[in-house]
């Protein structure tokens, strides 16, 4: 198989360089502005790893669409990583907004819409209780707290090279057998070891031997790995976590906040899962910082004695914020017009017109690269499909990596950073997928010669 010279992309890589600066002037020196008052000159540290010299600053977004303070539209295959998966600035969660923000956006009680949004997150998902956070790592964070109380176990389990948001416990990898902190993560507050056993995923028979051991009190899982890239499940083997998660009395979680791109009841639905208690954040609230939890009708009545507790709200789980008005208005607003079956009906067909886009061009240059699809959800890999977390970190090849976003950004197509992946949305057209197919083209045929 032919082999991309280094070399040759290197200079490449200068090349789209200099076409980045030269392109966002404006956006140039609003980050030269930056650079004293925020830290590492962003407002989120990990914006740095955008590609190009300094993060582009966005003017606005519509739909499937971004436009730069520097006047330049990109077809937005990112969307906020699945922040705006509905696309952006839905008119019906804006008018939501602006009804709630004249009527009180907070006020530390119950108002009609989380009642709905409650209930149709049960029928979407088949979990019959729900309560909320301001973030998915938040509900990650209270999830674990509730699985220890109801078990008494001190640990918890995860996968390999697993993300749930910035939850302490979920940072770590193995390391020739052992238990480490993910690299990366700062100042650890205590030895994850500790506080978790990290299995490889689409390995059962790790997962029976560490849940064995007894001292495990759930398993938080995504149904496919996403953050290190897409890894599918191979068949089975989730059939399998659930029978040996329920014969060693392990709570199995669902973590849906990217999976959600399955369908509107993300893998659990689609795939006919029964966890214990799921996990969903960022799209159900429009882009309103959202997220929630279920659980069965069996966890929610273990549970029901501690949350009518006198001193819940010292447990570690809420905070003053959570369940606002605003947030819970933007999502039944978003609920109930987006992340429907219909929605689905036009973003996976995309993401599959993606994938074999992408794969043709793999294919024409007899290149050993794969791309993998979830849903409305499409990533291509420079090696052949990874089966586990660790196989897929391995596999990260930034220099590939960078230059192809950078390419892309440079001629109009935003990708998700940190990955070679492709969010697809109703907003988005066959146009904007055909878009990126000869974009990425492009990029190959400048890095064969």
């Amino acid at each position: 198989m032919p082999t991309p010279d280094r070399c040759r992309l290197a200079d490449l890589r200068a090349t789209e360089e200099k076409r980045f600066r030269d392109l966002h002037p404006r956006s140039a020196a609003l980050a030269e502005d930056a650079a004293g008052p925020l830290l590492a000159g962003v407002p989120m540290p990990w914006m740095t790893r955008w590609p190009g010299a300094f993060a582009l600053t966005v003017d606005s977004a519509s739909g499937a669409r971004l436009v730069d303070v520097d006047g330049i539209e990109y077809v937005d295959l990112c969307l906020g990583d699945t922040g705006a998966m509905t696309g952006h600035a839905l008119p019906q969660v804006a008018e939501a907004i602006s009804r709630r923000a004249a009527t009180g956006l907070t006020t530390m009680l119950p108002s009609t819409d989380a009642t709905w949004v409650a209930a149709e997150l049960a029928r979407r998902f088949g979990l019959p209780s729900w309560q909320f956070a301001m973030s998915a790592t938040d509900a990650n964070r209270f999830v674990l707290r509730f699985a220890r109380h109801l078990t008494g176990r001190p640990r918890i389990a995860v996968m390999d090279w697993c993300y749930h948001g910035t939850v302490d416990e979920t940072l770590a990898v193995l390391d020739g057998g052992r238990v480490v902190p993910r690299p990366g993560a700062l100042g650890p507050q205590v030895d994850v070891a500790a506080t978790t056993a990290v299995v490889p995923f689409n390995d059962a028979a790790a997962l029976e031997r560490r849940l064995a051991e007894g001292d495990v009190a759930c398993l938080l899982m995504e149904p496919a790995l996403t953050n290190i890239g897409i890894v599918l499940p191979e068949p089975g083997y989730l059939a399998e976590v659930r029978e040996i998660t329920r014969r060693h009395g392990v709570l199995l979680v669902n973590d849906e906040t990217h999976t959600l791109c399955a369908g509107p009841g993300g893998a659990t639905a689609a795939w006919g899962l029964q966890p214990d208690l799921l996990v969903v954040g960022k799209p159900i609230g429009g882009g309103v910082p959202l997220a929630a939890y279920g659980m069965s009708a069996e966890v929610a009545a273990r549970l029901a004695g501690s949350m009518l507790g006198h001193e819940i709200d010292v447990a570690g789980v809420g905070g003053t914020l959570t369940a606002n008005a605003l947030a819970l208005a933007a999502a039944r607003a978003t609920l109930s017009t987006s992340l429907r079956d219909d929605d689905f009906a036009v973003a996976t067909p995309l993401a599959e017109r993606f994938t074999d886009g992408v794969a043709d061009v793999i294919e024409q240059h007899d290149l050993p690269w794969h791309v993998q699809r979830l849903g409305c959800r499409a990533e291509y890999w420079f090696c052949p499909p990874p089966r586990d977390g660790a196989a897929a970190a391995a596999a990260v090849d930034e220099e590939f990596e960078g230059f192809f976003h950078l390419y892309a950004l440079n001629r109009g197509v935003l990708l998700t950073p940190f990955h070679n992946m492709a969010l697809f949305s109703p907003a988005h057209t066959a146009g904007d997928v055909d878009r990126h197919t000869e974009v990425f083209g492009g990029a190959v045929e400048a890095l064969m010669g």
